[in-house]
């Protein structure tokens, strides 16, 4: 079998046995974000940190919801990360945010963090600021052994039917779930302009 057969193989098994409920529950859960007015934060490194970017925009303009990212801002990401530390950069942003519990973080990670390992510190340290503070905590992960799994509240995990393809898989299927939560009738306030596009052209004149 060549790779990319072996690899759509595993992308059509993924969407076959990821959880659907998870996903709903999790559009849920920031539909509410929303009524009372709290905000989104997404926090993520590597290619994960790219799809935080993506993904606020999207929350953003799509949704109405007000969220943001760390990872946008290089300045303060690399000063902390220099000053500070990597593994309170997150943190430490948070902490300038005044995170409570109106608002909620969302985790994008391959392994979701490991506080023994010392595995994305940062993403640990973030968690249990958010759960003092009584902040909600959002993941779509690609381990459920990670911290994110254990300690979030509504937290979706990636299948894993190839461990050798572990990264990309979750970093290809953390876009798929978080363009299926903002195309949600839960969460979606606004068409993307292809859909007004298609709508437009098929309207009787």
């Amino acid at each position: 079998m060549s790779h990319a057969a072996l690899f759509f193989d595993e992308v059509a098994q993924i969407a076959r046995e990821i959880d659907r409920a998870a996903i709903d529950r999790l559009a849920s859960e920031l539909a509410a974000v929303r009524e009372r007015r709290g905000r989104l934060f997404l926090l993520g490194v590597g290619g994960s940190a790219g799809n935080c970017s993506h993904a606020v925009n999207d929350f953003r303009k799509l949704c109405g919801i007000e969220a943001y990212t760390p990872v946008d801002n290089v300045s303060e990401l690399t000063a902390r990360t220099n000053d500070e530390g990597w593994d309170t950069v997150f943190e430490g942003w948070l902490e300038v945010s005044n995170i409570n519990e109106k608002d909620a973080i969302l985790i994008f990670s391959v392994g979701g963090g490991d506080a023994e390992k010392n595995v994305s510190p940062n993403l640990v340290k973030a968690i249990d600021l958010a759960k003092r503070r009584g902040t909600k905590v959002f993941g779509i992960v690609g381990r459920a052994t990670g911290y994110t799994a254990k300690k979030g509240d509504v937290v979706v995990v990636i299948p894993a039917p190839n461990a050798a393809h572990i990264t990309p898989q979750s970093e290809g299927f953390q876009a798929v779930v978080w363009h299926c939560l903002v195309s949600n009738p839960v969460l979606q306030r606004r068409a993307t302009k292809w859909e007004s596009v298609t709508a437009t052209s098929a309207a009787p004149r």
